[in-house]
């Protein structure tokens, strides 16, 4: 099923424009509370305003706080997990972004209803550290369909959005590094972009690695319903998002054979886990082994409470690098459409750099890196040591104290 795309959801901002009228008039008559705030993530329940809404939940048990739903399914999720939560698009879901003084969103207004955030304290959680040039540094932010045809229709939601991220109040970032990238891409003051780490790593960081790794490979088995006699090595494939375009990574029919081979010579499980609003064929490699399995943002919303049970990492230019890197374990990068993805998109540091310089453009070549991470003890240690560099360049803390120190600033701020 085709994903979303910036064409698809720029067309249906620029007809929503009176509902955002209406409801900055309705933010005019409608008094806010301290003791309200709203909850909401473009990924379903989590991300790091789930790490939010159980912190602030403990420290103030007086605090109304309420998760805004997509939909009737999430709903159900958040019910599951004993989190008050209504339909962000009914009206209930308008009166309670309307009243809440403290909104939290990770992806951007629409997280929650979109009409009611005018005048409230809204807290970007921004969904992971980017590689690609995103929202204003990016041209594909307000590019596609008819905004092709008509340029003048982009500078005008050039400017919407440029009016609407000064609705942020505050931007947890993960570094200075991180918090120069956020500050261009949105348009921000830098008194907004504060270094805290972000609350949705604090999963990578909490307890020992001992107890990290258990909860999570048995939170993945548990999705995936797979019986605890199994214990393969986990690998984890999960492509970036590419605006609405398949993911060229995708193995053809004869790399899923090889691919299918090695994981039962080596007692591995390749996990594929495609992007929530990616595209992309994998059905084919299902039915050549077992011992590949889909991991669907449907089944597990939020993908990093289960990167601790994760022995590998293959990705292309996905933000997951990053946050994998927090665990020390080795990635490797598949880029088949790597000159062209750069050239369309931009990155914010070269790709090399971020790859290591060991990036491939085939299975074949990739299945070729893991035979020799199997046999060379020295290979295996630079993948490692390169993860680590990650890890060291774009993260400040590792404390697992994110969500505490998020928390903090935003008591802070709405006391000033």
């Amino acid at each position: 099923m085709p994903g979303f795309s910036f064409a698809k959801g720029n067309a249906k901002k620029l007809s929503s424009l009176p509902l955002y009228g209406l409801g900055a008039l309705a933010s005019l008559v409608v008094p806010r509370t301290n003791q309200q705030w709203v909850f909401g993530s473009g990924s379903g329940v989590g991300e790091g305003a789930l790490e939010l809404f159980r912190f602030a939940r403990t420290e103030n048990p007086l605090l109304g706080l309420t998760w805004l739903a997509r939909d009737t399914k999430e709903l159900a999720d958040a019910t599951a997990l004993g989190i008050p939560a209504v339909v962000k698009s009914s009206a209930r879901g308008l009166w309670l972004t309307l009243r809440a003084r403290v909104v939290v969103v990770t992806h951007g207004f629409g997280d929650v209803n979109r009409f009611g955030t005018r005048g409230a304290f809204v807290v970007q959680l921004w969904h992971g550290i980017p590689l690609k040039l995103i929202q204003l540094d990016s041209p594909v932010t307000t590019s596609g369909g008819i905004l092709s045809r008509l340029p003048q229709l982009g500078n005008i939601l050039r400017r919407a959005y440029k009016r609407g991220y000064r609705g942020i109040s505050l931007m947890p970032s993960a570094s200075r590094l991180v918090a120069s990238r956020l500050q261009t891409a949105f348009g921000l003051d830098s008194d907004r972009i504060v270094v805290t780490g972000d609350p949705r790593d604090d999963a990578l960081s909490r307890g020992t690695a001992e107890e990290r790794f258990a909860d999570a490979r048995a939170l993945l088995f548990e999705r995936l319903h797979l019986g605890p006699g199994f214990q393969p090595r986990v690998l984890l494939y999960s492509p970036t998002w590419r605006d609405g375009a398949p993911d060229p990574g995708a193995p053809g029919d004869e790399e899923w054979a090889r691919i299918g081979a090695y994981l039962e010579a080596s007692d591995s499980l390749l996990v594929v886990r495609p992007h929530p609003h990616g595209v992309g064929d994998y059905a084919r490699g299902f039915g050549v082994s077992d011992r590949i399995v889909l991991l669907a943002s449907s089944v597990q919303a939020d993908v990093t409470p289960i990167l601790p049970g994760v022995d590998l990492l293959i990705t292309d230019y996905s933000s997951i690098a990053f946050d994998f890197s927090l665990t020390g374990g080795p990635i490797l990068f598949l880029a088949p459409d790597q000159d062209s993805y750069a050239a369309s998109r931009g990155l914010y540091e070269p790709y090399r750099e971020f790859s290591g310089g060991r990036e491939v453009r085939s299975w074949s070549a990739l299945l070729d890196q893991l035979a020799r991470y199997d046999r060379d003890p020295d290979w295996a240690a630079q993948l490692r040591a390169h993860s680590n560099r990650l890890g060291d360049r774009h993260f400040a803390y590792r404390d697992g104290r994110n969500t505490e120190r998020v928390y903090g600033e935003i008591l802070d701020r709405l006391k000033a």
